[in-house]
């Protein structure tokens, strides 16, 4: 048996999102399949202590050595999910279906005279349109809210020959439930109508009928019919409660794999879902390392290539489309040859909208989580950790070992709000106590090297100063302690913390996010503080290429290079950092008031003369006494209130008037 805690997946590994979770066992089988609100928290449930689990989870957990999850939108696609992969894998935990129990479906019975909308189980009619699955408590409160907004006849057979005999239709006609086509209220083909309808928005045309009844609505309301409008009201509420894109189910007669890219410079991850007859049959996923300079469309056309070249379609047969992120290099090309491996013609295209397109986003969802499991357990791995670094170390030619490696990058929109980021790494984990960030002011925001420069002078000026506190604060302890041991009075202090030194701590190598620029600016900063023992490299974007200060050529690492990753992932969370400050300086900066240079007047007054005058428009043209009555404010602030308007008129009347197209000085 294994045990639980050699695969246990970390915690922050595993997305929050809802999806459908697989144990595998160590022949890689199929032995429980689970479908979770959120993943992270009924994973986690399964490696709690073992004493508190059921006698079946311990089994099964112990039986396992892997577990895995697949994305999905909604719980109700996870319960889809989960009911098709129950019973394609028929995992031997999964008690609950393995005989030919069935989830309910809501089914349409097309082919009556009269259609009727019920629950159905077991095998499927001719005639009859089905939607679903869906938990037995969820589809009786689907069909309930949806026959409000189409009352399509729901009663039995006999209920209905009854009803056409007595003349008097049954309670839900009676509560307008059923539009009662029985005693003739509506018509045959109306009825049928409304049955169509009622496929429509189950089949996705939710949008186009939410937005009838919106025009309907605002009608009503135009006419001043609110009672009306209140009704459609509700209707439009109902029915967005219960629609939820079916993204993981499609049309039955549905043969495809879709395929999903997310990249970064290095690394591509890739995923598939099989679908066939309609369902997600199955699941693949790779991540591979990008050919240089290589290109969506040439990594789509090589991964075709590779799935249907070498093993052919490892879910039983080629389907008839393959649905892609974009389009490949020789798509005509690719098709054909897919073709002459299916001997049917193969569609390659890119779904655009509708339930093709939805299923492609999950796909993709998963993707972009695959991708972030895969860089997060290779930056936890301690091996690869001590082999990036040594990799590095190397490749640098550096004489000492990169404990301690610092990033700094700087962040702008057209050089306003410059403000610049440092993020540290220790031992090739990050340490986000000592991370920095750093306004950028005056002569220093006129371009990025002049940035850069500011910002590592200000932090190695705080190294040296920081450094300088401890030497003198080291020598004034030792004298003390001295001339305490001389008078045998010594009184260790075990309550007074010692002081904590910001930037003593110098790193072993500076990379700033840029090419020779940068790295030369940064080099410079250095050397006029006298810091000769601190390297500096620079990682330019666009080829990765890590450049050396008075350098002419790049050192080039190789793609596949531990050390390579390093430096992205670094200067990947430096980039991070400083967007996510600058965003924040942006923000404050475009709500800065015309009141926030007043003396005394804080956020909570000027909201109060704000609501008070309505606009500050009506702050400016009031006098003293007009502004004294608003809640808050007396009369000195009130006379600052006036006396700094009256200060920014008086700088407004001394700037000339000028000719925008002359620049001729106007005369006043």
């Amino acid at each position: 048996m294994a045990n639980p805690a050699s695969y246990r997946p970390q915690t922050g590994e595993i997305p929050t999102n809802p999806g459908v979770y697989r144990f595998r066992d160590p022949h890689g089988r199929v032995i429980y399949v689970g479908k979770a609100k959120s993943l992270r928290s009924r994973l986690n449930s399964y490696f709690a202590n073992p004493a508190g689990l059921l006698p079946k989870t311990h089994a099964m957990v112990h039986a396992a050595s892997s577990v895995e999850w697949t994305v999905v939108g909604s719980e109700l696609e996870s319960l889809q999910l989960e009911y098709t992969w129950i019973k394609e894998f028929k995992p031997r935990f999964n008690v609950v279906f393995r005989d030919d129990k069935t989830y309910p479906y809501l089914a349409l019975t097309m082919s009556e005279k009269l259609p009727r909308v019920q629950v159905m189980r077991g095998d499927r009619r001719k005639g009859t349109r089905y939607f679903g699955p869906y938990t037995a408590g969820a589809i009786r409160e689907t069909m309930d809210t949806l026959l409000r907004v189409f009352p399509v006849r729901s009663c039995s057979a006999g209920v209905l020959k009854r009803a056409q005999a007595s003349g008097r239709p049954c309670l839900l006609g009676y509560i307008d439930k059923c539009s009662a086509p029985c005693v003739g209220r509506i018509s045959p083909e109306d009825h049928r109508a409304l049955a169509e309808d009622f496929c429509a928005f189950m089949g996705g045309e939710a949008k186009r009928f939410i937005s009838r009844l919106d025009k309907e609505m605002a009608s009503a309301v135009a006419e001043l019919d609110y009672e009306r409008a209140a009704r459609l009201r509700d209707d439009i509420a109902a029915l967005r409660k219960v629609f939820e894109r079916n993204a993981v189910v499609l049309a039955e007669d549905t043969d495809a794999d879709v395929f999903a890219l997310h990249e970064d410079e290095l690394e591509a991850a890739v995923q598939v879902f099989h679908v066939r007859g309609g369902r997600v049959r199955g699941q693949r996923g790779w991540v591979v390392e990008k050919v240089e300079d290589s290109t969506p469309p040439e990594l789509v056309e090589h991964l075709l290539q590779q799935v249907y070249g070498e093993d052919g379609d490892s879910h039983g047969r080629l389907p008839r489309e393959v649905l892609v992120p974009v389009a490949p290099s020789n798509q005509a090309e690719l098709a054909m040859w897919l073709g002459g491996l299916r001997g049917a013609k193969v569609d390659i295209r890119v779904p655009q909208r509708g339930d093709k397109a939805a299923l492609m986003s999950t796909v993709r969802e998963n993707a972009e989580h695959a991708l972030k499991l895969h860089k997060t357990r290779r930056a936890g791995d301690l091996t690869v950790r001590s082999q990036a670094l040594q990799e590095l170390q190397e490749a640098l030619d550096l004489p000492v070992a990169l404990l301690r490696i610092e990033c700094f990058d700087v962040s702008h929109v057209q050089g306003t709000n410059v403000v610049a980021s440092m993020v540290v790494v220790e031992d090739g984990l990050p340490k986000k106590s000592d991370y920095r960030r750093f306004s950028v002011t005056g002569a220093a925001a006129a371009d990025d090297t002049a940035a850069m420069h500011d910002v590592l002078t200000r932090r190695f000026r705080h190294y040296l100063t920081d450094k300088t506190a401890q030497v003198e604060a080291s020598a004034l302890a030792g004298h003390q302690a001295a001339l305490d041991a001389a008078a045998d009075a010594a009184v260790l202090d075990t309550t007074t913390p010692a002081p904590r030194a910001k930037f003593a701590y110098p790193p072993n190598l500076v990379v700033v996010d840029g090419g020779k620029p940068q790295v030369n600016a940064a080099a410079r900063a250095l050397a006029d503080l006298g810091i000769d023992d601190v390297y500096v490299v620079g990682l330019a974007k666009r080829l990765e290429e890590v450049w050396l200060p008075d350098s002419d050529f790049p050192v080039i690492l190789p793609r596949t290079s531990a050390g390579l990753y390093l430096l992205q992932r670094v200067r990947d969370e430096a980039h991070r950092f400083a967007i996510t400050f600058h965003r924040q300086k942006r923000g404050k900066a475009m709500t800065v008031s015309a009141l926030d240079g007043v003396p005394g007047l804080g956020e909570s007054k000027r909201k109060a003369l704000l609501a008070h005058f309505g606009s500050l428009k009506g702050i400016k043209a009031a006098s003293a006494e007009e502004l004294a009555a608003a809640k808050g404010i007396g009369p000195a602030l009130a006379s600052a209130i006036v006396a700094h308007f009256s200060s920014d008129a008086e700088a407004a009347e001394l700037v000339p008037a000028v000719n925008m197209a002359t620049g001729e000085i106007l005369e006043t």
